[in-house]
């Protein structure tokens, strides 16, 4: 390879290095700060929650879109575009001066989940015999982010100002977009074709009508005209985008290709382990927050908190390495129902056992190795099920009903504990407790799906490493399987 082009390479490299590590860090970073947003704001539960599940929507929405998008008009100036948004929303973000406009700032944010297609389509058509190499790599950067994020979310905030949270990665993403505008090429690589615009406002309606519904209940009244009417529009909107994603060229979610037994099955069980463990990563933090003066809690720092999420992620990652030779000994149907339920598990003892800390380190790290085991797994049923040229098209469609999981089980969360509050204002134990049983209830309704997935015996993803980085990349909103 001319030295010129491995130059260029290096640095087209560097830059989407960058990008995605902004990305994966601007979800986690938040995630602990939550309850220090809340006394910032002077908001509510229920509110502050919406910074969370604002942002996971907007992922979910915007991540499939912005790279068709690329796929059309220039992966390049889309990932400019991209980081120019990410960006903006950054310094909306740091400049809120009111909970509303933090969470439209967050809305902003969620559109940069347009960075893992784009950067992912780029070294596709720009590495060639290197694609492989480079896709782990970067790949592994986005999973580290998310743990670093969590890591360093409590020293900035004490350091700082919780400001900074937004300030730092808007300084990285400004250069990241520099950058890119500077030194990327534009690949040549173009697949003329519609946009699925009609099914994107679809799916943001009624998504946003179940999701206001289901966090406004308890404060509207679950019987009021606003709360069924949301729940009403809900429902017809959804029927609605089914029949138009069955009929249009180019489907957000592929009706046709949900029809096979190992691509409906996975995405069920995607949506329901999202739904669980971003509902468990938005409010474990604020349970371990809450002051002790209020019976349960434990008055918690935002670093403290923050480290409760860590082994979860680690472990996630290390059972990855083992996937391959557990599928190839009891098959991959077991596999995922044993990530399944070890999940569900966690989040019973979690609801149940929560006097002591080393109680929820134990139940984290746990719920940690059954989300490794579930998506180290799904990836190569998908890659098994569908024929080689769709796998990039099914692997994003199961990353992003596992953000739309997400964001729904973050809104039904935040319904559940805020159902009762104490004087103070600050949620009863039981809310927690009746929170994750239901999370729980969840996964196994995931464990029922799992039992329909075909029983594969091989690994398709290709290799220990893919797989681990798989099993990490869960955490990480849109993040698809590659």
């Amino acid at each position: 390879m001319p030295s010129t082009l491995r130059g260029r390479q290096s640095i087209t490299f560097a830059v989407l290095a960058i990008a995605v590590s902004s990305f994966a860090l601007l979800q986690s970073l938040i995630v602990p700060v939550l309850a220090r947003i809340q006394l910032e704001y002077n908001t509510d539960q229920t509110t502050v929650t919406w910074v969370l599940t604002a942002y996971l929507l907007s992922a979910s929405i915007c991540t499939p879109l912005l790279g068709r998008v690329g796929d059309v008009v220039g992966k390049k100036r889309m990932l400019v575009i991209t980081l120019g948004a990410l960006a903006l929303g950054s310094l909306a973000a740091a400049l809120a001066p009111n909970i509303a406009w933090l969470i439209a700032a967050r809305v902003l944010q969620g559109a940069g989940g347009g960075v893992l297609p784009l950067s992912f389509g780029i070294i596709r058509d720009e590495f060639k015999d290197r694609v492989t190499g480079a896709l782990s790599v970067i790949a592994s950067l986005t999973a580290v982010g998310f743990g670093v994020g969590i890591v360093i979310a409590g020293p900035i905030v004490d350091g700082l100002g919780y400001h900074w949270l937004f300030w730092l990665p808007l300084i990285t993403t400004v250069l990241a977009a520099v950058a890119a505008f500077f030194f990327v090429p534009e690949s040549p690589v173009r697949t003329p074709g519609r946009l699925p615009v009609m099914p994107a406002i679809l799916l943001s309606i009624w998504l946003i009508a179940l999701l206001l519904g289901l966090s406004e209940g308890n404060q509207w009244g679950w019987l009021s005209p606003k709360i069924l009417g949301l729940f009403v529009v809900a429902a017809l909107v959804a029927f609605a985008w089914v029949q138009v994603e069955k009929r249009v060229p180019v489907p957000m979610i592929d009706m046709t290709m949900m029809r096979l037994r190992g691509v409906w099955t996975t995405n069920v069980v995607a949506g329901f382990v999202g739904f669980g463990m971003f509902a468990s990563f938005g409010f474990l933090p604020q349970f371990l927050q809450t002051p002790e003066s209020a019976g349960y809690g434990f008055g918690a720092s935002i670093s403290e908190s923050g480290h409760l999420l860590l082994p979860s992620a680690v472990a996630s990652f290390l059972v990855g390495f083992t996937t391959a030779r557990l599928i190839r000994a009891v098959g991959a149907r077991t596999v995922i129902m044993a990530g399944t339920l070890s999940t569900a598990a966690a989040f019973v003892a979690i609801a149940l056992w929560h006097d002591q800390t080393w109680q929820l380190y134990a139940a984290t790290t746990v719920q940690g190795i059954g989300s490794g085991l579930v998506f180290s797994s799904l990836a190569g049923v998908v890659i098994a099920s569908v024929p080689p040229e769709q796998t990039g098209v099914a692997s994003g469609m199961n990353a992003n009903i596992r953000t739309i999981g997400g964001s729904i089980g973050s809104a039904v969360m935040a319904g559940v504990v805020t159902a009762r509050v104490g004087a103070t204002g600050i949620p009863v134990e039981n809310g927690y407790t009746v929170g994750f049983v239901l999370l729980a209830v969840g996964m196994a309704l995931a464990a029922v799906a799992a039992a329909f997935i075909p029983d594969i015996h091989t690994q398709a993803t290709g290799g220990a490493l893919r797989d681990a980085e798989n099993a990490e990349l869960s955490f990480v909103p849109a993040a698809p399987t590659r």
